[in-house]
């Protein structure tokens, strides 16, 4: 039986000070006894050869239970639950010209949560070895749960989600972090998932796909390429940051980055100052979206054949089907859509000693799918390769493109949700600036710490997801 919206009586809210210094401490602790650092590759490789999963490109007419509806021709499921593929006609006062695209439509919000305990003194996490049809390694390090409404609810007929009744029906839950963000708004119309930390105090069954790992070992991990999976890294970057940690006078750049974190830094604006920036941008930004049939993207230079809609150019995406087996999911096998990105993107976010604080620089993005019109993203925030002769690049483009490799503190390939897209991968680092760039900045542009920032992902459509990856790795740069 589901719990009634509203039904929060029963869960425990953390202290959120206190938790941000539980959190520290675990950060802190870079091995376990629990599970020790080197064993935890040996784990994935045992778990991926031991659990068969593969995925096979397919056309649209082998799909079972998804089809192209009459009339519109958006793709469905025939129960109308998970997804769809539509259209959306956009346009808005940066570039007023109607466009029309395909777009993922999930009206469902789902559950990203991450079990936490603590061993001897220790907050440790819940991490789940979890294969996707989209990911181009197969299995990758997920957050105990990862399921839309539609799996909740075992529309797929198959076995139910394990954990599930931790976040959502369990009485006396201690809650961490609890928060609805944002997804890829320039694939999704209006995504959104729930955030959850959730502290429990007695064991659960051991399973061989799941390891408790402290935040130590965790980002330790997303040093590596296409490990830590997107929903893993947009919760932990809600996890709060202490205030007032022990001093450091090391004038290198970790110390500089725990400081902004920690929020021992003076900032350049005050939280208000930063929020008012985004503000201005949904108050006065126009951003026309309108949902449409499917069949009319064919009219935008969108073309259909019998495996792919692609747009004529090659760039940006298509929408792909494949067909899925796997051992260790709810169910054995089944066909889906996939959106598969043309080419690898970059996600940059430029940092600078502004005072003697470290700030990060942040945009105000309005994508095509934005529920709020806006959210800050990256100081860059590119799909794909900038191509020569396509007029001004945007803004810190070439700025982050020629930055010394010194200046690169955080520099990891690393994956999108592969639940929905298909070896969907991007570039993210982070770039250390000098006293060269101005701290005077474009409209639609501030600076902020990283606590900041982190105090912001306390509620929801204020950072998108690209920029809360960027915050969970550059808690991996210290």
């Amino acid at each position: 039986m589901r719990p009634e919206p509203g039904s929060v009586a029963e869960a425990d809210y953390a202290d959120r000070l206190q938790t941000a210094e539980r959190v520290r401490r675990s950060a802190d602790v870079l091995d376990s006894r629990v599970t020790p650092m080197a064993e935890v590759t040996g784990w994935l490789v045992e778990y991926q050869r031991a659990h068969h999963f593969r995925t096979e490109p397919i056309p649209f007419h082998d799909l079972q239970r998804w089809s192209f509806e009459d009339g519109t021709g958006n793709l469905r499921h025939e129960t109308g639950r998970f997804f769809s593929v539509e259209g959306l006609r956009t346009s808005s006062d940066l570039d007023p010209v109607d466009r029309i695209q395909p777009i993922i439509v999930q009206p469902e919000v789902g559950l990203l949560g991450i079990l936490a305990r603590e061993f001897d003194g220790v907050l440790h996490f819940l991490m789940q070895a979890k294969p996707e049809p989209g990911n181009v390694n197969g299995l990758q390090l997920s957050p105990t749960v990862q399921a839309t409404r539609s799996n909740f609810d075992e529309v797929h007929r198959g076995r139910s989600t394990p954990f599930l009744d931790r976040f959502i029906q369990r009485p006396g839950r201690r809650v961490l972090v609890d928060a609805i963000q944002s997804e890829q708004a320039d694939w999704f119309l209006h995504k959104r998932n729930r955030n959850m930390v959730v502290e429990i105090d007695s064991g659960v069954a051991e399973h061989c796909s799941f390891r408790w790992l402290t935040l130590g070992q965790i980002r330790r991990l997303l040093l590596r390429d296409d490990l830590v999976n997107m929903d893993t890294r947009s919760v932990l970057a809600c996890l709060p940051t202490a205030h007032g940690a022990p001093g450091d006078d090391d004038e290198g750049f970790p110390a500089a980055l725990r400081r902004s974190f920690y929020g021992e830094t003076e900032p350049l604006h005050e939280l208000n100052a930063i929020t008012g920036c985004l503000t201005d941008v949904q108050a006065l930004r126009v951003l026309r979206q309108q949902s449409v049939p499917l069949n009319q993207v064919y009219e935008d230079g969108w073309q259909r054949t019998g495996a792919t809609i692609r747009h004529r150019s090659g760039e940006g995406f298509e929408i792909m089907a494949v067909e899925v087996t796997a051992e260790q999911r709810e169910v054995a096998s089944w066909t889906q859509p996939l959106l598969r990105p043309c080419s690898q993107g970059l996600m940059a976010l430029v940092v600078r000693r502004i005072n003697g604080a470290l700030h990060a620089l942040v945009a105000a993005r309005s994508d095509v799918g934005t529920l709020n019109f806006a959210e800050f993203g990256p100081t860059v925030q590119l799909r794909s390769a900038w191509p020569r002769g396509k007029g001004n690049p945007p803004p810190y483009l070439e700025y982050v493109q020629s930055a010394a490799p010194g200046r690169v503190r955080y520099d990891a390939v690393l994956s999108e949700e592969g639940g929905r897209f298909y070896h969907a991968r991007n570039r993210y680092t982070v770039v250390e600036a000098g006293p060269e760039l101005p701290v005077d900045c474009p409209p639609g542009f501030r600076w902020a710490t990283l606590g900041q920032l982190t105090e912001l992902l306390a509620h929801g459509n204020y950072l998108n997801v690209e920029l809360r990856t960027l915050i969970a790795c550059a808690h991996a740069s210290y």
